[in-house]
């Protein structure tokens, strides 16, 4: 009956242990964007990039993906959500960039030089689409066998 009572006890108390760690995990695990102004990106290729995906400048986390649309122009419609406070000058690019060789995608702005900032609603006029690491293997096998 003493063992039990004693399993029990070490049991809820590994519970509690667990639960603090995930409770900590989910507060520090990234940056929360609670209010921001949304600005727009068309991509030719968003392949891999996914709603909820970060925005950074100079690796600083500065907004997040809000939605993943089709534009008129059949292109990649990207909505950002930049948080108060960013500002971003007008001719500044946006680009689809990995984390590393195989990571998760996000988004890498690059500032420009513009004394005009970007305004809530408006739209990047430069933007570069996700490289594509199959298309980049085909390629090469494909000079392979050629050559």
């Amino acid at each position: 009956m003493n063992g039990n009572v004693l399993e029990a006890v070490i049991g809820a108390v590994v519970l509690v242990i667990a639960s603090f760690f995930i409770f900590f995990a989910y507060q520090t695990s990234g940056e929360k964007i609670g209010s921001g102004y949304p600005l727009i990106a068309k991509f030719e290729s968003a392949n891999g990039l996914a709603t909820g995906a970060d925005i950074k400048i100079s690796g600083i986390k500065v907004g997040i993906v809000k939605s993943l649309s089709i534009g008129d122009d059949y292109q990649a419609k990207a909505i950002f959500l930049i948080k108060d406070g960013i500002e971003i000058p007008s001719d500044s690019t946006a680009a689809i960039v990995t984390d590393g060789l195989i990571g998760n995608k996000f988004v890498s702005i690059s500032i420009g030089f513009e004394s005009e900032m970007l305004k809530p609603g408006d739209e990047f006029e430069s933007t570069k689409s996700a490289i594509n690491l199959e298309s980049i293997l085909d390629k090469v096998i494909a000079g392979m066998i050629k050559g």
